[in-house]
């Protein structure tokens, strides 16, 4: 009876990935499970065991995860309205990581290492700017940086204490509590503009 039940369980999940009239949440969750869940797990594992050909293998896979994600953030709205199309991305991504295939080895020999050899040294221009750049308006908004941090740890310190119970929601928060900058009051106004 155990292995009928196990037959069952077995058929209706395949069924709910596979449904092609279903919900897509199912086969996304099994895309990311699959696309990233996986991998990094077995990155984990590669370099916990200074294994240098696994490390060499999810190095491959996660240029090739990257590439593919770059032209997906750029095509999606317009391929993910083909149909099964998120079933053809699970069958991608499990095609990219399967050891008697190696797809991501094929897909990174064949296209990307050539592609990135040809456009090398523009690939590093365009790097090393956006680094600049990045580096400029990381700088520039310091303060700004700096004030969205401390907004975001006072947050989730207020959060940790709501769910501890220690802060019912409305009360004030003591320490935690978000203030904004101070606000001037009518009379200050006034008393600006009569100078």
């Amino acid at each position: 009876m155990a292995l009928l039940g196990s037959i069952f369980t077995n058929e209706v999940g395949l069924q709910l990935l596979l449904c092609p009239l279903g919900s897509n949440i199912v086969i996304r969750t099994a895309c990311c499970s699959v696309g990233i869940g996986l991998p990094v797990y077995s990155t984990f594992k590669a370099i916990e065991r200074k294994n240098e050909d696994e490390q060499q293998k999810w190095l491959m896979y996660w240029a090739a995860y990257g590439s593919f994600s770059i032209v997906e953030v750029f095509s999606d709205k317009l391929i993910s309205w083909f149909p099964m199309y998120y079933h053809l991305k699970f069958a991608f991504l499990v095609w990219l990581q399967l050891p008697s295939v190696d797809g991501s080895k094929q897909l990174y020999k064949s296209h990307l290492r050539p592609f990135l050899l040809r456009h090398q040294a523009r690939v590093d221009q365009v790097v090393g700017v956006a680094y600049g750049e990045m580096v400029r308006l990381v700088s520039t908004h310091q303060a700004e940086i700096q004030f969205a941090r401390t907004m975001v740890m006072k947050i989730i310190g207020t959060a940790d204490q709501i769910f501890r119970g220690t802060v019912k929601p409305g009360q004030p928060g003591g320490l935690n509590a978000i203030e904004g900058p101070p606000t001037a009051t009518i009379s200050d106004v006034v008393s600006d503009h009569e100078d």
